[in-house]
């Protein structure tokens, strides 16, 4: 039995539990927090639930409301609607609206209570038999040519040159994931190079686990294709913040946590080498993970996925030295999150030209710019940083995640009028698994308009 609770009460939620454990000791009582959390990710069905428990109100929200959408998605899980009390107006309306059962919080027993959802898990198990023998169980199934029967597709994100991103369903997880498809091209002298960047960037990421690393949740390889579910996210990635405009204590908070995922990496030998904001993304409880390994190298790894001197990456971000295809280390990631911390806190790249070879001669040739004159304190770090040595730059991602928390621990406390949650190097992951969104490679394109710039604090 696995339960969908959606309320922002922990003592209710708490209560619920043990009026549910009587029946079934090891239910699987999945919390969902709409107030931290907000709306479920529309197309998710709760298909891997057996029934969803509903509150009828929370602050600013309304069970009712949700209940009407949820009635809008066709095969959503049996809902067991948590009214005010039996007879108050929400239960009336709820009954009317479609809940499978509706239950008064005042006078719940457990009896009643499991009863019905009991009954709401045979009706879902029904439904679920009758669903996947259907047409449109093959339809949802499929992916760009791939039938993968333990995920339901939602959207078809992006298509890339040698992949596809699609948003789906997993009734396994009881989330939704981003999967990324790819054919398993395989030529005369052994696989595609696509394939082996695509089985690499698993290799990655399954032996890295942190709080700002994506997380991966399978691989698989079907006759055709090679899949990959990954963590999905719905408040999009960093350059989409940026555009919102950041303060110079959430882009320092921000670079702190992309070092520490650097540090991750580079502890097991990994470089990531397109470090920019559209691979760095947001989790619903503000924290950030560093996504798409594609161009990544594991010096452990027996294949050569690039040749010697050829050019990978984004030019805007780009080191000196990977810019003119020498041998890298953790120091050129660390060039890259200075061009980020320097943009985020400005509104603009450090440098920029109308041709892709014009930046990278900049980034060897042309003076560091300066900061403006309120985050002149700063400097310090965007020079260390964006050192056009290397050996000049911090020696490790460590180091650098202690001198971006020194200057951020030294700004002035905030103003008591910020409203956008802080970044956080941990974050609380007890709810139902939001999962990734990583697309395919783009170019990084520089618009006129550009992110905001920070302000002092």
């Amino acid at each position: 039995m696995r339960i969908l609770l959606i309320d922002d009460d922990p003592r209710y939620r708490t209560l619920l539990r043990h009026h549910i454990s009587c029946a079934w000791p090891d239910v699987d009582l999945v919390s969902y927090n709409p107030r931290v959390r907000g709306p479920l990710t529309p197309g998710f069905l709760a298909q891997g639930f057996s029934a969803v428990l509903l509150d009828h109100a929370w602050k600013g929200g309304s069970g009712l409301d949700w209940l009407r959408d949820f009635q809008r998605r066709e095969d959503f899980a049996p809902v067991v609607f948590l009214s005010e009390k039996d007879d108050s107006p929400d239960a009336v309306e709820a009954r009317a609206g479609g809940a499978f059962e509706v239950l008064g919080k005042d006078k719940i027993k457990h009896s009643k209570l499991n009863d019905a959802l009991k009954r709401a898990a045979d009706e879902q198990a029904k439904s679920q038999s009758r669903w996947r023998m259907s047409p449109g169980a093959k339809m949802a199934q499929d992916f760009a040519g791939c039938r993968l029967k333990a995920y339901r597709r939602i959207d078809h994100i992006a298509k890339g040159s040698v992949s596809d991103l699609f948003l789906a369903e997993s009734a396994e997880l009881g989330g939704v994931v981003a999967l990324k498809v790819t054919p398993a091209i395989r030529k005369e002298t052994g696989i595609d190079q696509s394939m082996e960047r695509f089985l690499q960037e698993f290799e990655i990421l399954r032996g890295v686990q942190h709080p700002n690393i994506v997380r991966i949740y399978d691989l698989g390889v079907t006759d055709d294709h090679l899949y990959l579910a990954m963590e999905y996210f719905a408040r999009g990635d960093l350059r989409k913040r940026m555009s919102e405009g950041l303060t110079a204590r959430q882009s320092l908070a921000y670079a702190r946590d992309l070092a520490y995922a650097l540090e991750a990496i580079h502890e097991v030998g990994i470089f990531h080498r397109d470090l920019k904001p559209g691979n760095v993304m947001l989790r619903d409880d503000g924290s950030i993970a560093l996504i798409d390994f594609g161009l990544a190298k594991h010096v452990a790894l027996k294949m050569e996925v690039t040749d010697k001197g050829l050019i990978f990456g984004t030019p805007h971000y780009m080191s000196p030295e990977q810019g003119h295809g020498k041998p890298l280390d953790g120091r050129s990631d660390l060039y890259a999150l200075g061009v980020m911390l320097f943009e985020m806190l400005t509104g603009k790249k450090p440098f920029d030209a109308e041709n892709h070879m014009a930046i990278l001669v900049h980034h060897a040739k042309a003076p560091i710019p300066k900061l403006p004159e309120r985050l002149a304190s700063l400097q310090f770090i965007v020079d260390k940083l964006l050192a056009k040595d290397a050996a000049d730059r911090p020696p490790d991602a460590a180091s650098a995640a202690r001198l971006i928390g020194d200057a951020l621990n030294a700004l002035p406390p905030p103003a008591a009028t910020v409203t956008v949650p802080m970044p956080v190097l941990t974050s609380s992951h007890a709810d139902i698994p939001a999962a990734p969104l990583s697309g395919a490679p783009e170019a990084e394109k520089s618009t006129p308009s550009g992110p905001a710039p920070a302000t002092a604090q």
